[in-house]
């Protein structure tokens, strides 16, 4: 039975979706997506990247995988899609990239796939799903219309996907609410120091220099950034909003399972999240502040 609605913390639910989150988004850096794409032809990273998290939807054009993206440039996304569909059937994309988050999975948790914890965390994921809803949230419900793995490892990877794509797609509603485009959204997060690196940002979604100085310009009129390119009091208020806001519609998960269902989740998922992370530690990705930076 859901916990009542006024016993979860917004900051827990925020907190846990985070903690979670590298479960699923390893999956952007390992070597077994590629290794199980490119005999579909897909051998471009880029390409990698759109055709497996486009997959679930089908096989959409350049605009729809731009519009739920967000924050990519759309003539890269055009350079890629529908190109990899020419390639390979979306159904075969998605069952490519199980076989590769499986392939993952076994290696980076070790001895860990097979315990007890990560039968528990599935089972507690898989049940915070159970409040997720698919209105308005095309990615999530995209993913969501997917059938659910058997093993418990694989099962733990969709639900952390489902509730991955299900706060993300919240989030692009927070974003617009805010009146920020992709670019500017990017830049704002940027300059918050706990995501990707100007460079890596710039070069993975396509914008130029030039285009990038331009959007920052307009946030620098806006009051949002300063002259150096950092963000003033009210672009980190604005931030704090962006998140906020982001939560609050996101809580319906973590509602559905309660607080005592999230504290358990929580505590078995740790050292599994923790597991992960050296998928994540790639030279010039990520900003030093960024949880995700290689450490040491």
């Amino acid at each position: 039975m859901a916990a009542p609605t006024d016993t979860v913390v917004p900051a827990d639910a925020a907190a846990l979706a985070g903690r979670l989150e590298p479960l699923h988004s390893q999956i952007y850096f390992v070597p077994e997506v590629g290794e199980e794409l490119a005999p579909l032809g897909i051998t471009k990273p880029r390409a990698q990247y759109f055709a497996q998290r486009a997959a679930p939807m089908g096989a959409v054009g350049p605009g729809v995988v731009a519009a739920t993206f967000f924050n990519f440039n759309a003539g890269l996304v055009a350079r890629s899609v529908p190109g990899v569909w020419a390639s390979a059937a979306p159904a075969d994309v998605v069952n490519a990239r199980l076989r590769a988050a499986d392939s993952s999975l076994r290696r980076l948790l070790g001895e860990q796939v097979s315990s007890a914890a990560v039968t528990e965390s599935a089972e507690l994921a898989r049940k915070a799903c159970e409040g997720a809803t698919g209105e308005d949230r095309p990615l999530y419900a995209a993913h969501a219309d997917l059938p659910w793995p058997d093993e418990p490892h694989l099962m733990l990877w969709h639900a952390v996907t489902l509730l991955r794509e299900h706060r993300g797609d919240a989030h692009l509603h927070a974003l617009l609410s805010a009146g920020l485009s992709g670019i500017e959204a990017l830049i704002t997060h940027v300059a918050t120091g706990t995501g990707f690196t100007v460079g890596f940002a710039q070069q993975s979604r396509g914008w130029s220099p030039e285009q990038w100085s331009e959007a920052s310009a307009g946030l620098a009129e806006r009051g949002l950034l300063d002259g150096d390119g950092a963000l003033t009091e009210d672009g980190a208020a604005l931030r704090r909003e962006i998140e906020e806001h982001t939560t609050r519609m996101s809580l319906g998960p973590w509602r559905h399972l309660g607080t005592e269902g999230m504290a358990r989740l929580a505590e078995v998922s740790r050292p599994l999240s923790k597991a992960v992370l050296p998928a994540f530690a790639v030279e010039g990705v990520f900003s030093p502040r960024s949880p995700r930076a290689p450490k040491g």
